[in-house]
């Protein structure tokens, strides 16, 4: 059963797709893809949600889901109009970003942090990175839909080496390297930079994101292949 707060969202990304058609106009296409983006979002919480002690969303939750709403409609735009809109896109992915910091900043102070809201925050920012490298590839290159791919690659890999899924420690490197690369790849989008400045500092972001994904990489296999003898070593001691 779709959990109440699930479905507003779903109905709210249908409201913000319909607004960006009376602002911008929108395709089949366009309003395809923001809809199966916005359902496909409301199925993935509904899982977590069966799957978790939590029974319903948090305000946290509920930041990130209306950050999911704009991130739909960058979506819709950049399969509906293929960069046309370049303005708006760009827009509405920046507001998307900047809240990124809100929906942390509320389950801090209202205590409602969640393994699922975290996964959720992390997996809104990833799939606008994947889109957004989409947006920037048009003009630099395949090459930079490996920004967008990396995480993805990182999922597919722990499935076959399940050492991959555990948990990291937190890390603000870590954290500035992401948003990192949603800054870049905005500006390079927005096509206010050089085409190679563009291509340098599209460049410099994934150089980051690569040994970002290295060191967690490098971590994990070090605590899988000498982390318990480290801790038998300690108990002994």
């Amino acid at each position: 059963m779709i959990n109440p707060g699930v479905f507003l969202g779903v109905l709210v990304q249908l409201a913000l797709l319909g607004t960006l058609d009376a602002v911008a106009g929108l395709g089949p296409l366009g309003w395809l893809a923001g809809a199966a983006y916005g359902i496909a979002v409301g199925g993935f919480l509904t899982y977590g949600l069966n799957r978790s002690t939590a029974r319903s969303l948090g305000p946290a939750d509920a930041v990130t889901l209306g950050r999911s709403g704009l991130v739909g409609c960058v979506t819709a735009l950049v399969v509906d109009t293929a960069g046309r809109e370049i303005v708006t896109m760009v827009v509405i992915a920046s507001v998307a970003l900047a809240l990124d910091a809100v929906d942390g900043h509320v389950a801090r102070r209202t205590g409602t942090a969640s393994p699922l809201g975290a996964r959720f925050d992390m997996e809104v920012d990833a799939y606008l990175i994947l889109i957004l490298s989409v947006v920037v590839a048009q003009s630099l290159g395949p090459w930079v839909l490996t920004i967008g791919a990396m995480r993805y690659v990182f999922v597919a890999a722990s499935r076959l080496w399940p050492w991959l899924n555990a948990p990291l420690p937190p890390s603000m490197a870590r954290k500035t390297v992401a948003a990192v690369q949603g800054i870049v790849l905005v500006a390079v989008a927005s096509t206010v930079l050089p085409l190679w400045a563009g291509f340098v500092v599209t460049l410099g972001a994934l150089g980051l994101l690569t040994w970002s994904f290295g060191r967690d990489t490098w971590w994990l296999l070090d605590q899988h292949a000498f982390g318990s003898t480290r801790r038998v070593a300690a108990d002994v001691a």
